[in-house]
């Protein structure tokens, strides 16, 4: 009896004095040996449809045992349970690990952060340190007060000096819409003409997801290369014809390389890619790709193998796309390695 009441003590004093703590509402992947060993990437998921929550984990992971990047992945939480909620698009924790990231990977839609969230957002693209956007990423953020600090990162805005907000002053692209037909026409991908020796898609001639292709500018604007066009699949199999007719004559670019600058000047290096829901990483060729243009953004092409080692750690059963389809109760610490 005193030796449980002791116990108790114990374990009551901790909890006081901080010895005894919450799970952090993110989760961190220490890299192994590899390449990226000394570099620290940041995952940020917070979208409601494409299961970015379940995504980015497994590329996280991908990328700190089998390449040594240091990898956080942050995710839309509830606040109040602490679970990972992609409904809510008031509140990513943790964006604070943006301070000593040397790449942010980003996949959020219409998020609309407090201001004392996104300032770490703001302060990492004006020191013009480069950025990997995945698809909804296009229209990140949706921030509907004018008057918010940092409203200017909205899809839509309109103000003269930063148009089309994030997506399109830093991913090469604003939201326009859906160009193949949405879960009923998939997609494949196909190396733009010229583009075979490009580092990016060394190692990624087979590219498939059930998603549909995005509608982008044509052309893309400034210096934006598109690597891989997005052929739109009759149906939903990988073995499934192109559909005649416009199209895809011409087809919509499904990746490419940009750049920005920071405010002092410094440019920061992109790559964009309009495929990307949890369900398309099941493509070995997509996770190469993402893989890849990690290396490229970090100006380590040089050392991007022949066919980059991208299996998933553990298992990998991503939940199809779709509002409202998470998974409920998962908490950012169900993510650990």
């Amino acid at each position: 009896m005193n030796h449980r009441f002791s116990l108790l003590s114990l374990l009551v004093l901790m909890t006081a004095f901080g010895g005894l703590q919450a799970a952090d509402p993110w989760v961190v992947y220490d890299g192994l040996d590899g390449p990226g060993r000394g570099k620290h990437i940041v995952l940020v998921s917070g979208d409601e449809e494409y299961r970015s929550e379940e995504s980015l984990p497994m590329l996280g992971k991908i990328l700190a045992r089998h390449h040594g990047f240091r990898c956080t992945v942050l995710f839309a939480v509830n606040p109040e349970t602490g679970v990972i909620d992609p409904d809510n698009q008031r509140n990513i924790p943790g964006l604070q690990a943006l301070q000593t990231a040397d790449l942010m990977i980003i996949h959020t839609r219409f998020r609309d952060l407090p201001d004392e969230q996104m300032r770490y957002i703001d302060d990492y693209l004006a020191a013009g340190k480069p950025v990997i956007g995945i698809r909804a990423a296009v229209a990140a953020f949706s921030i509907p007060d004018a008057t918010k600090t940092y409203a200017r990162y909205s899809f839509r805005n309109r103000s003269e000096d930063w148009p089309g907000g994030f997506g399109q002053q830093i991913l090469g692209m604003t939201w326009i819409a859906h160009h193949g037909r949405h879960g009923g026409e998939s997609t494949r991908g196909i190396l733009a003409a010229g583009m075979e020796d490009h580092p990016v898609v060394r190692g990624c001639q087979d590219i498939w997801g059930p998603t549909d292709v995005y509608r982008t500018p044509q052309p893309l604007p400034g210096d934006s290369q598109p690597l891989v066009m997005g052929a739109v699949l009759a149906g939903m199999n990988p073995a499934d014809d192109p559909v005649a007719g416009p199209k895809n004559d011409p087809m919509m670019p499904l990746a490419w390389t940009k750049t920005y600058q920071g405010k002092a000047g410094q440019v920061g290096r992109v790559f964009t890619s309009t495929i990307g829901a949890a369900t398309d990483f099941e493509s070995e060729g997509l996770r190469r790709l993402l893989v890849n243009a990690a290396y490229w953004c970090l100006g380590m092409e040089d050392k991007i193998p022949a066919a980059a080692h991208v299996q998933p750690v553990g298992d990998y059963r991503p939940t199809s796309f779709g509002f409202g389809k998470y998974q409920r109760g998962v908490k950012p610490s169900d993510h650990a390695m």
